[in-house]
């Protein structure tokens, strides 16, 4: 949903960094691990190049023929006893599903996790017009319960340690507040699910993919939360983006060898379950939501972001979001991909999310549909700049490094002027409240001599 209020992305952050635990040392600790499985199983896989070649080959073929596809999925969908809907913006994809609801005075439903559920915020409508939700997914029950959105795309919970959780549980659904076992914390939270999953009156889903030529669809879990959300009520809501779409059965296989991979390091999902129609006696609904999707596949620079097939790949080797963690960017997707995503839903309000990136092109280097994030990240700043969104820091700070990099006598100047201050300045004065870069670091120890002092005494 669209706001002028701009996310505080250093505030944000900076939450995370001095909450007084090792959550975020955990939190960069276990994302790098992910981040190296991938590599790890990625090295097992002789085509896996050729695989991600593919994978974008096969993305940008359907989002540029992308009408066609639609219409192709929707008529084969219905075919098959769907009925499929169409929604502009997030308004009117809730506004559909309250209908649906409705109509099937369904009053409680469970929901297997959907960014674009999320994204549409649709949990907080329906609860306010008298819907009780309940997330079957494990992390995004936790997020639930604590009131937070999710801070990864695949792994919703990654930021909280154990001991969050175990309090959380026991604030919430009454355990052991001292007990840090997983088995039993999950036990507990599946004793106290199990029974609204049973008496709900509707299930919802997201998609991970779906096929023009079919007109199935597919989601791709760990748990099998999907698999209950879609069978066990007589009524299931599918919410699929448009960029969801891929042409054939046969370009599926591509993308279920690099998802899973990409995203945990793992050969894949656990459960990767194809839904082709209703089941006798019940009814399935597909809402097809557009939300900005078609504004973006107009932008020359940024089209290439709707490649996306959210594994969170960029996320696990960010090194800026392993650090501040996946709240601090106030937004439903975090990481690289959320910096150039979230600002073409609303430039002013994610306008300083550009700047959250060190740059370093990790995050392009791992996706699996070779999207330049970091290309893009560069172009974001660009339209920052241009539209006067800067933060005010980085304005002073660029102008001043503008006019510094532009007159080789001052460059020398205040490198020379940097190091005599070092040396003589005392902690105390460079360790202040408004050097917020000392709060986390040490100043590095320069050396005596520059570069270009010594080549000026060295070169033959």
């Amino acid at each position: 949903m669209s706001s002028t209020t701009k996310v505080n992305v250093v505030e944000n952050a900076a939450k995370f960094i001095h909450q007084g635990t090792d959550n975020e040392f955990l939190h960069d600790k276990n994302l790098w691990n992910a981040r190296v499985k991938r590599d790890t199983t990625a090295s097992k896989i002789p085509e896996w190049e050729e695989l991600r070649d593919l994978a974008s080959q096969i993305k940008e073929h359907t989002l540029t023929h992308l009408d066609k596809y639609l219409e192709e999925f929707a008529e084969n969908a219905e075919k098959r006893g769907v009925i499929v809907h169409w929604a502009k913006d997030a308004e009117e994809h809730n506004a559909i599903v309250l209908e649906i609801l409705q109509k099937h005075n369904a009053k409680t439903i469970i929901k297997s996790k959907s960014m674009l559920q999320e994204e549409c915020e649709m949990g907080p409508y329906l609860e306010a017009r008298g819907i009780t939700i309940t997330e079957s997914d494990l992390g995004e029950r936790i997020q639930q319960l604590s009131g937070e959105a999710p801070s990864h795309i695949v792994m919703p919970a990654i930021h909280k340690t154990m001991s969050d959780i175990a309090q959380l549980f026991a604030e919430k659904i009454g355990t052991d507040p001292n007990s840090r076992d997983a088995k039993s914390l999950n036990e507990s939270m599946r004793n106290n699910a199990r029974p609204k999953f049973l008496q709900a009156d509707a299930g919802m889903t997201g998609a991970n993919f779906a096929i023009a030529e079919t007109g199935s669809f597919v989601v791709c879990t760990n748990e099998g939360n999907a698999d209950l959300t879609a069978s066990l009520p007589p009524l299931h809501i599918a919410s699929i983006g448009i960029e969801k779409i891929l042409p054939k059965v046969e370009d599926l296989g591509v993308f279920i060898r690099l998802l899973s991979r990409s995203a945990l390091g793992t050969p894949a999902t656990q459960y990767t379950s194809h839904f082709t129609g209703p089941r006798e006696g019940t009814e399935m609904h597909i809402i097809l939501t557009d939300n900005g999707r078609s504004h973006r596949l107009g932008l020359e620079k940024f089209w290439h972001s709707l490649k996306c097939i959210r594994c969170g790949a960029c996320m696990n080797t960010c090194p800026v979001y392993r650090r501040s963690g996946g709240l601090a960017y106030g937004a439903t997707y975090s990481g690289p991909i959320g910096i150039i995503l979230d600002p073409t839903f609303d430039e002013t309000k994610y306008s300083e999310l550009p700047y959250h990136s060190s740059l370093c092109g990790s995050c392009s280097e791992v996706c699996p549909v070779h999207i330049n994030i970091a290309e893009q990240i560069m172009d974001w700043r660009k339209v920052m700049a241009s539209k006067d969104m800067m933060p005010s820091g980085l304005k002073v700070a660029f102008g001043m490094a503008n006019q510094m990099f532009k007159h080789p006598s001052i460059f020398r100047m205040a490198m020379t002027m940097g190091r005599l201050a070092l040396e003589i300045i005392p902690n105390k004065l460079i360790y202040i409240d408004a050097n917020s870069w000392g709060k986390n670091r040490e100043m590095p120890t320069l050396a005596k001599e520059t570069f270009r002092d010594w080549y000026k005494k060295n070169k033959k």
